[in-house]
């Protein structure tokens, strides 16, 4: 089974919601998300504009890079910029850069999720 991670700082809005998108996409991938300094929850935003999808990412954790077990990831995914994202090895390591949308309203999450699904729709076939 091959293995995708999503990487960003807080875990808790772009990382969640592309787990979220990648568990509905990627038939047959194992899904995981972390980040460098997670904030120990999942934004009430990010969970009300995923919904809007139909897709329920309220039981997901906010987690740290350390909590992740240690294999070898086929694909690693840093949503932020690679300046501020995590590090993580993978056969394949791709950078979104995708703005934060921390502190933004749910018109934004809005957006940010969108672009999110667009790449995560990309992925499905490019293994």
């Amino acid at each position: 089974m091959k293995r995708a991670l999503f990487l960003c700082v807080g875990n808790s809005c772009r990382s969640q919601m592309a787990e979220g998108f990648a568990r509905k996409y990627l038939k047959g991938w194992e899904i995981f998300s972390a980040g460098s300094r997670p904030a120990g929850f999942v934004h009430p935003f990010a969970i009300e504009v995923m919904k809007e999808k139909g897709i329920d990412i309220s039981i997901q954790k906010s987690k740290g890079i350390w909590e992740l077990p240690e294999v070898e990831w086929d694909l690693v995914v840093l949503v932020c910029s690679d300046e501020e994202c995590p590090m993580v090895k993978g056969k394949k390591v791709l950078v979104w850069g995708i703005e934060d949308p921390i502190g933004k309203d749910i018109e934004f999450y809005r957006k940010v999720r969108d672009e999110i699904e667009h790449r995560v729709i990309s992925l499905v076939n490019h293994d």
